[in-house]
């Protein structure tokens, strides 16, 4: 469980980044966030569903 909370908030610390990189108009910052918001909320998501379905945060445990 741990693990998914630690992509989680890195998943909404790039949100944030991607926000404010979107109102300073720094387009190359802002793809780099967006694709670590994608890639951290994605594993986090898939951590949380993991857990939850399995009981385990590895996969087929």
């Amino acid at each position: 469980m741990f693990l998914a909370i630690n992509l989680l908030l890195v998943a909404i610390f790039s949100a944030f980044g991607l926000v404010r990189e979107l109102k300073n108009k720094n387009f190359f910052a802002v793809g780099f966030a967006g694709l670590s918001l994608a890639v951290f909320g994605w594993f986090s998501v898939m951590t949380i569903f993991s857990i939850l379905t399995t009981g385990t945060g590895g996969a087929g445990h």
